[in-house]
């Protein structure tokens, strides 16, 4: 069988279950509903957000295998996209070599330890990094464009 006819019948089974669960939630009513979910019970809207998980995965899955697929199929392609993975490492190493960690107190009572608090700030730092990276390139870029 060929692989588009099997996603348009995947779809096809996956837009029919999800027209069916949102049939059901407004079958149910939203009174009904939010009284149910008051008591615990999840049941009428249950179905609908597994169907939209696994939608997510299955985009998720199918998203990663095409890209590697693709990436792998042309080595300068590869060869651009592992440069690319070296210099984000380089940033993360220099993120969080500069980064320090102190237990801290939170509000409900836990303390942040230091191993996790030298994390955070590393994500801090590195989104400024990649901030400055980006900034920096779009001026480069302008001011390049301008030359010429």
């Amino acid at each position: 069988m060929n692989f588009h006819k099997i996603v348009k019948i995947v779809t096809g089974i996956l837009g029919v279950l999800g027209i069916v669960f949102l049939f059901m939630v407004i079958g149910s009513g939203d009174e009904e509903v939010k009284a149910a979910a008051a008591m615990g019970d999840y049941s009428t809207v249950s179905p609908l957000i597994t169907l939209s998980q696994v939608i997510l995965g299955i985009a998720v899955v199918a998203t990663l295998i095409f890209s590697l697929l693709g990436l792998f199929s042309d080595k300068e392609k590869l060869k651009k996209a592992l440069f690319s993975i070296v210099g984000l490492l380089v940033v993360l190493g220099v993120a969080y070599a500069t980064s320090e960690g102190v237990e801290t107190p939170m509000k409900d009572g836990e303390v942040l330890s230091a191993a996790g608090s030298r994390l955070v700030g590393t994500g801090i730092r590195m989104f400024y990094f990649l901030a400055i990276i980006a900034i920096g390139s779009m001026l480069f870029a302008s001011v390049k464009k301008l030359i010429k």
